[in-house]
């Protein structure tokens, strides 16, 4: 079978009958996630949509969980970081510890998104993303379909352009986040995002201030080499506090 070659809407019903509906969409409702939200509302409605809610989210993404459920009836399941264990960072290094160094913003990236949605993750054999090829260089050859945590996971929009993200957008008045009408391309947790200006990259508003890193948070895609041994260092160290 071309994983490649199976149409989007496809791939989504595919995914969730290999999973026997044990299946999730896991997004923070931007437009990609929306349009597969709005394509799993027709080919396989009982899908659960999963989120985080990183404590730092804009108050116009949780109005987005509303109107998805008002819209489309679907079950928004809104995953929370361990309060432990954001407590403890909080203590040792700040509330806004992110702009301090690469690291430490990595690290908040793993306490408030990537761990809470591993958790979730564990209860699931398949879960879809919206990622796509053309948002950067580091999703240039991101898979359709892999197997990653033992879970199948499916990018059903990775050969998607923008364009065809906001033209399926218009065509079913799928809803749209309401940061893209203030300048916004991209979309995460309030103090980590601003809008783009002319000629900026699609996620040129995420981590701003940073230069020579990759535009990422962990979930998909992890630091190089180095600097990813030292977020692992003080991941493990903090466990430990939080743990105590």
């Amino acid at each position: 079978m071309d994983i490649e070659a199976i149409p989007t809407q496809d791939l989504l019903a595919w995914a969730w009958r290999e999973s026997e509906g044990s299946f999730a969409i896991v997004t923070s409702f931007q437009t990609e996630g929306m349009v597969l939200i709005d394509m799993a509302s027709r080919v396989c409605p009982e899908a659960r949509i999963v989120t985080v809610d990183t404590g730092r989210l804009p108050e116009e993404t949780h109005q987005m969980i509303d109107q998805v459920r008002d819209r489309y009836g679907m079950r928004v399941e809104v995953v929370a970081p361990d309060p432990l264990e954001v407590a403890a960072m909080v203590e040792r290094y700040g509330t806004n510890l992110f702009h301090r160094e690469a690291p430490l913003r990595m690290l908040c990236c793993q306490v408030r998104k990537v761990r809470p949605l591993e958790r979730k993750l564990s209860q699931f054999r398949a879960w879809a993303t919206g990622l796509r090829r053309g948002q950067g260089e580091a999703r240039e050859t991101i898979e359709v379909a892999s197997f990653t945590g033992g879970r199948l996971k499916i990018c059903p929009l990775a050969n998607w352009s923008a364009e065809d993200v906001a033209r399926y957008t218009e065509l079913h008045a799928v809803p749209r986040h309401p940061l893209y009408e203030r300048g916004y391309t991209s979309i995460g947790c309030a103090p980590c995002t601003r809008p783009v200006t002319a000629g900026e990259s699609e996620r040129a508003g995420r981590w701003w201030w940073e230069q020579g890193i990759g535009k990422e948070c962990g979930i998909h895609f992890s630091a190089d080499g180095r600097l990813q041994r030292k977020v692992d260092v003080l991941l493990e160290d903090l466990l430990t506090v939080a743990a105590a």
